[in-house]
């Protein structure tokens, strides 16, 4: 038997990276929730995308023990479908939508509206009918204009509860156009300039929407504690200032999601315990400090639930040898996973379903599509002699890749398949030429 490079058995160990169940398998395969990777590709074709159902809801589940008094709410746009949205409804989880898609999917399912969060910073007309329509829970105002927008369209006697989208000042996550609580971008109102202040005060003064609370979001990738710390501190100042200012002690306080996934060894990921004790201490010292009762804490974790319970296989398409380089394409790219192009986002990729004794080399996997950006790794380790008709496995793919994917080159978008106990099944099916034709109407 051929023995796995120790880089391999490393990368294979650590749950950080692969799910839990992830384990070496006969042939140079991995097996995940004790089914086949290779056997996978080889059913559904590749691009595919594995989701280990067992990891997403242990993921699910730490953060309720992290968070026990909170509210814990999925952000969907991290990757949603129907059955994703009846694991965080079983393991009474809420949900964070963005759009009214994602609503009616929620809807579909029978989610309780009044378990869902709606954000956007710019919330279209639908968005906020249907929002409306179904009773969700809380709407997350983002500019001053949407305050007489939503209030206008409340039914009479059926105050909506609505939380303000604040900018705390604190530069947090992995790359610039992920962060989102540092002053100076689109999303929500800065508490250091007063535009904050004043929408509270305009939202107190609407009888159809009652105020809940604060809302930030500080970005994605956030790998450390200590800017939810901060924001903590900062927004409970707030909240004492609300409160001696005008006379109004807002019960809630949601600190929003950003939490990090480990995408390659050794990545920093904090727990959900080290974010949540972290948290919890913050939001006790500075309540004790302002003299305010402890508001009722909402987080909203998407990527760490997701991220690391997915797995993207692909086939190796070419293999091209230029000088020093070598370039490994396959039959994906930037149409299903685009974060690489757009945040030079970093992977782990391994060849399953073959053994080879050939020595590791650095490598870049691109993609197939004509842009120079399509790289979906750079300087990974696979074997010298891949060749085409490989297939890779890259994990942590769980989050903001299906999400994302778009129709370029008309490549269709890749099916997801679900592991479970030894079994799998399909949840969402490839997308096909037919799919796409019966858009284009023109003659």
């Amino acid at each position: 038997m051929t023995t796995e490079p120790d880089s391999l058995v490393r990368e294979l160990s650590s749950p950080s990276v692969w799910p839990d169940s992830a384990v070496h398998a006969p042939g140079g395969d991995v097996s995940l929730a004790g089914v086949s990777l290779a056997e996978l590709a080889e059913r559904h074709g590749t691009p595919v995308y594995v989701l280990d159902e067992t990891e997403v809801r242990s993921r699910a589940r730490a953060w309720r023990r992290a968070l026990p008094d909170a509210e814990v709410v999925y952000a969907a746009k991290a990757f949603v479908c129907r059955a994703v949205v009846d694991w965080m409804a079983e393991e009474g989880l809420g949900l964070d939508v963005c759009s009214a898609g994602e609503l009616e999917l929620a809807a579909t399912r029978g989610f309780p509206p009044e378990r869902v969060v709606l954000h956007g910073n710019a919330k279209s007309p639908r968005d906020l009918r249907t929002a409306l329509r179904l009773g969700v829970g809380r709407i997350v105002i983002d500019s001053d204009c949407e305050i007489a927008r939503i209030a206008s369209q409340v039914p009479k006697d059926t105050p909506q509860k609505v939380l303000v989208r604040v900018l705390p000042g604190i530069e947090a996550g992995a790359h610039r156009k992920i962060r989102t609580g540092a002053e100076g971008q689109k999303f929500g109102l800065s508490i250091a300039g007063g535009d904050a202040e004043d929408a509270v005060v305009r939202v107190l003064g609407q009888p159809g929407l009652e105020l809940a609370g604060l809302h930030c979001h500080l970005g994605s990738q956030i790998t450390s504690t200590e800017p939810y710390g901060e924001a903590v501190r900062r927004l409970v100042a707030f909240l004492a200032r609300i409160r001696d200012r005008h006379g109004v002690t807002l019960p809630e306080l949601d600190l929003g999601g950003g939490f990090a996934a480990a995408y390659l060894p050794g990545d920093a990921a904090p727990s959900p315990t080290a974010y949540g004790s972290r948290i919890e201490e913050e939001l006790a010292s500075a309540c004790a400090e302002f003299d305010f009762p402890p508001p009722h804490l909402t987080v909203e974790p998407g990527r760490s639930i997701m991220a690391p319970a997915g797995v993207a296989l692909y086939r190796v398409l070419s293999v091209k040898r230029t000088g020093a380089q070598v370039f490994v394409a396959v039959d994906g790219g930037m149409s299903d996973n685009p974060r690489p192009a757009l945040y030079g986002a970093r992977y782990t990729v391994r060849m399953v379903g073959r053994t080879t004794t050939a020595p590791m080399r650095a490598t870049t996997v691109v993609g197939r599509h004509c842009e120079a950006g399509d790289i979906l790794a750079e300087d990974v380790e696979l074997p010298e002699d891949v060749r085409p008709g490989d297939v890779l496995a890259v994990p942590a793919s769980g989050a903001y890749q299906v999400s994302m994917a778009s129709g370029y080159n008309m490549t269709g978008r890749p099916p997801v398949v679900a592991v479970a106990g030894g079994r799998s099944r399909l949840l969402v099916r490839r997308e096909t030429f037919e799919d796409l034709g019966v858009r284009d109407v023109g003659v």
